[in-house]
């Protein structure tokens, strides 16, 4: 309908009347006929057009009543058609001119243009764009921009609009407010105005700008006035007294080179109000604002509108205006910007993806959040020949989805009920992710629904372990059901929760209770043994403590097969049982296996403790952890006997049953062993349970797990005592036999020796005689002296052939000598001493550098050189009461091979005399040893020396060149 004004609706009602009078004059259809002109006069737009075609579809009806109708009728057909064709005429006449009516106020116009063509005009001056709209239809366009302006609603009108080339096209224009309300308020739509199009730009009025500017305040409150060029004429009292200004004052900003709102108007706001005002007036367009008014109280927003006055001949007289305080709208409005921004924001933060959906399932929002999930907005889903709900399902749901998703979410739409599903989503590198959506209805007072708001949660790490737990519950299942268990579990009330496969089966049950899954458990346990479990097993219960026991237990066979049964119960945080599970594993063959291990551990345990030995076990630590019944015995004390003393269970051992000489070496060689897991031999004396020491030889070895990680020491102790006393008497016996042997060898030697050289003696002093006599004849024979004097020689020779024979005695031929390994040669004359070396009681360390040079010896004569010095050392030690301590060292120095021989005993009284024959300091030496040695290292070119050690003993030093070989 249109706007009905008061002289419309006045002209309206008149000519109602008149069609009145007229049907009751002429009492013919034609009497309507004002009426029904009043009546189109009030239609615009589709009820016009509705109006028009019922008018034609009458005409039509009525033509076709004449012609039917004749004779019967047929007048009335014909009067009727009549009045249709002159009503449809008087419409196209009165629709088609201008009424004559008075115009609203022009505006300025800042329509939103939807065409492509009209996109030129976007980039102009507002108060421009309406010199691009046909001046038939700018009035219409001028009036929508008003109501725009002062109601805040946006206006859609269809226009024809210049093109380019200058033609004109018909398009649909929407003329919105400068701010927006912030809510959704749907636009007015008004076509085909042109009811108006001839109507005046400016009211043309003998009214000052003054008057009008007081009538407006008699309307409105508040109105004020301009002259044409754009002075104050009028400004209402209370308005000079709210903004502390008064016209005369105002105007002094023209003469400044402002305009007249200068000291009003917000600094920020000045250039763009400036610009408006000077350009209404230079052009006479309205002008319409909103801005900041400067107030004693401070800035306020106003919207202002002036429009222009034109004298009869049409020349602007004036201005006149009126201002409404929209401040406080203004801050409601940008409070609700701000809490719209907010709720954005909060909407676009949240970690999951938010969506809307209309009424009938069209989505009109997606949160930032789920845009960004999509890689598209709402507005970018489409598909040819598709709403954007089917578009949206078929881009980003997975295509096994899609038929659920779709039909979940008709169901809701059609029903009103929440909407609920998991589906995969399609993310934009074309990842699907599982999601979880919900959606509920808004609905409005009437229970209506208006729109759909909806969720999506990504839950693909969920569904991943939910599948992962599937599985995991699967395998297990498989697992049970596999292994030789049964398995079973049952609330506190005694309902059944699970029994595994196996177990019904043995129990011959498919589904069974607590009770008579227990009677049936309970008939195939061993007569023997069912009180026992009954007492037990009630008891755990009753309690709420473990059971465990082990039983016999009837198989498929009948034959009775031990078995381990065990349950107890799942308790919850306060402590109170939820669940109990249970267990039972065949345990026979274990038990079989027990059995022998029990026998073979006895058997074992007999032959250690019959063995002439005496064993024992300690942990990796050294810690003894077993002895065997007689080391118990010789002992006489058991393992933790001795844990109060030293320490250590070891140390206080150690102390107790190792003899004090022989303790520090023990301890020594022993960790020695356990930090380097080599085996441990060592002879040393035991302390028996009476107090005697007897000597034993210890052998330890390290027994290791597969990894070779040492998990046990197992030991035994011999008892050497009477072979080590044995073999000192048989030492003692065998040096006695050596000396007899040496004496009888050296008195054999002697009367060799004396029967050798005297015989040329005996010749040397018989011609010695002889010579004297001829030297004393008178006279003197010289030639028969001088015979006696050769044979004198000659007998001399002899005698020195004869030592020379001797000494070759105590020398060897060089043909035995060969390219030996020095170091081999010590380890040999190592193993060769170290049994007297235990016997006397002597630690004897033997120390060699690595790849020591080939050297050219006789091995034989090496090896005494080395036993007769380590001999010498064991005989200097026998004076030394504990720790004595031999060392034997071999090292390359400068192109010759040093060996060391160094003890701790009371040291070399005279250095340089012990090296000479036939002297000795001991009380039955010979005196020959060291001579000897000397001789045979110096027929190898070779020294032999010795030096005192600090603070005691000596060290005997002989050397091989290298150079030699």
């Amino acid at each position: 309908m249109a706007e009905l004004t008061v002289r419309r609706f006045i002209f309206l009602v008149g000519l109602a009347l008149a069609g009145l009078l007229a049907f009751w004059a002429t009492h013919t259809a034609f009497g309507f006929l004002p009426l029904v002109v009043a009546l189109i006069l009030s239609f615009e737009g589709r009820s016009l057009r509705l109006a028009a075609s019922a008018l034609l579809l009458g005409f039509v009806c009525s033509v076709a009543v004449a012609i039917g109708y004749r004779n019967d009728g047929g007048g009335a057909g014909v009067a009727l058609a009549e009045f249709f064709a002159v009503t449809l005429c008087i419409a196209a006449l009165v629709k088609g001119k201008p009424t004559g009516l008075p115009a609203p106020a022009t505006v300025p116009f800042s329509p939103t243009l939807t065409e492509r063509s009209a996109s030129a005009a976007m980039h102009r001056n507002p108060s421009d764009q309406t010199e691009l709209i046909h001046e038939d239809d700018r009035r219409d366009a001028m009036f929508a921009s008003a109501r725009a302006f002062w109601t805040g609603v946006a206006q859609v009108m269809s226009f024809r609009l210049r093109q380019e080339d200058g033609s004109y096209r018909w398009t649909e224009i929407t003329s919105v407010p400068a701010v927006p309300s912030g809510i959704a308020v749907s636009p007015l739509v008004g076509k085909d105005l042109r009811f108006v199009a001839g109507q005046t730009d400016t009211a043309v009025s003998d009214v000052d700008p003054v008057t009008a500017a007081k009538t407006i305040e008699n309307l409105f409150g508040n109105g004020w006035a301009f002259d044409a060029e754009g002075r104050w004429l009028y400004l209402p009292a209370f308005a000079q007294t709210t903004l502390g200004r008064t016209p005369e004052e105002m105007n002094t900003s023209c003469d400044e080179g402002f305009i007249a709102w200068k000291q009003l108007l917000h600094p920020e706001e000045y250039d763009g109000v400036a610009e408006n005002w000077l350009h209404s007036l230079k052009t006479g367009a309205a002008f319409n604002a909103e801005f900041r008014i400067r107030r004693k109280t401070g800035y306020a927003w106003a919207r202002s509108s002036a429009r222009a006055v034109r004298d009869v001949s049409g020349r602007l007289v004036g201005w006149y205006g009126t201002s409404i305080d929209i401040d406080v709208h203004r801050k409601t409005v940008d409070a609700l910007h701000e809490r719209e921004r907010e709720l954005l924001e909060l909407v676009n933060v949240v970690p999951s993806h938010l969506w809307r959906l209309s009424r009938n399932g069209e989505p009109n929002f997606f949160n930032t959040r789920m845009a960004d999930y999509l890689g598209v907005s709402v507005e970018e889903i489409s598909k040819p020949g598709l709403s954007r709900l089917d578009a949206m399902i078929e881009t980003a749901v997975h295509p096994e989805d899609q038929s659920n998703f779709k039909a979940t979410i008709m169901r809701s739409l059609e029903s009103g009920e929440g909407f609920s599903s998991r589906y995969r989503l399609r993310r934009f590198d074309g990842v699907y992710h599982w999601m979880s959506s919900r959606a509920e209805a808004l609905r409005g007072k009437d229970g209506e629904i208006l729109q759909w708001y909806g969720l999506c949660h990504d839950i693909d790490d969920q569904v991943n372990v939910e599948e992962a737990l599937q599985r995991s519950e699967w395998h297990l299942q498989q697992l049970i059901d596999a292994l030789p268990v049964r398995v079973c579990s049952w609330t506190p009330n005694g309902e059944i929760s699970y029994v595994s496969r196996r177990y019904l089966e043995e129990l011959g049950l498919t589904t069974a209770s607590f009770a008579e899954m227990s009677a049936a458990a309970m008939e195939l346990v061993h007569p023997d043994d069912i009180p026992r479990v009954r007492a037990s097993a009630a008891d755990a219960i009753q309690n709420g403590a473990v059971f465990l026991s082990r039983y016999r237990r009837r198989g498929k066979d009948g034959v009775y097969r031990w078995t381990d049964g065990r349950f107890e119960p799942l308790r919850n945080a306060d402590g109170r049982i939820t669940e109990w599970y249970g267990l039972a594993i065949d345990v026979d063959d274990e038990m079989n296996v027990q059995q022998a291990l029990r026998e073979s551990e006895q058997s074992l345990q007999q032959l250690v403790e019959t063995l002439p030995a005496l064993i024992y076990c300690a942990a990796p630590d050294g810690k003894p952890i077993y002895r065997s019944k007689k080391l118990r015995e010789f002992l006489g004390f058991g393992l933790e006997d001795k844990d109060g003393l030293g320490g250590t269970r070891l140390n206080g051992t150690l102390e107790a049953i190792i003899h004090p000489e022989d303790l520090g070496l023990v301890r020594e060689k022993y960790g020695h062993s356990l930090a380097t897991g080599e085996p441990y031999v060592h002879k040393h004396r035991l302390r028996r349970h009476d107090g005697v020491y007897r000597w034993v030889e210890t052998r330890t070895s390290a027994m290791r797990d597969a990894l070779g990680t040492i998990v046990q020491w197992n030991g035994v102790c011999l008892d050497i005592d009477d072979w080590v006393r044995a073999q000192e008497e048989l030492g003692h016996t065998q040096r006695n036999l050596a000396r007899a042997s040496e004496a009888a060898s050296l008195a054999e030697l002697t009367a060799s020796i004396a029967h050798e050289v005297g015989q040329p003696l005996a010749a040397l002093v018989s011609s010695s005689d002889a010579c004297q006599q001829w030297l004393s004849a008178d006279p003197p024979n010289i030639e028969r002296a001088q015979k006696a004097l050769e044979r004198v020689v000659r007998s001399a020779g002899t005698a020195t052939e004869v030592v020379t024979r001797i000494r070759a005695l105590f020398k060897h031929n060089n043909d035995a000598r060969r390219k030996e390994s020095f170091g081999l040669i010590l380890s040999e004359a190592g193993e060769l001493m170290s049994e007297e070396a235990i016997r006397r009681n002597v630690r004897m360390e033997i120390e060699s550098e690595p790849e020591l040079p080939l050297v050219l010896i006789d091995r034989v004569q090496m090896q005494q050189v080395l036993v007769n010095l380590v001999r010498n050392a064991f005989d200097a030690l026998e004076q030394v009461p504990s720790n004595r301590m031999l060392k034997i060292r071999a090292y390359e120095k400068c192109n010759t091979i040093h060996v060391e021989v160094i003890d701790n005993g009371l040291g070399i009284q005279d250095p340089v005399r012990i090296f000479e024959p036939f002297f000795t300091t001991k009380g039955q030496g010979m005196g020959m040893g060291l001579a000897i040695c000397r001789s045979i290292v110096e027929s190898h070119g070779g020294q032999l020396w010795v030096a005192k050690t600090e603070p005691k003993g000596a060290t005997f030093t002989f050397t091989l060149p290298v150079d030699d070989l």
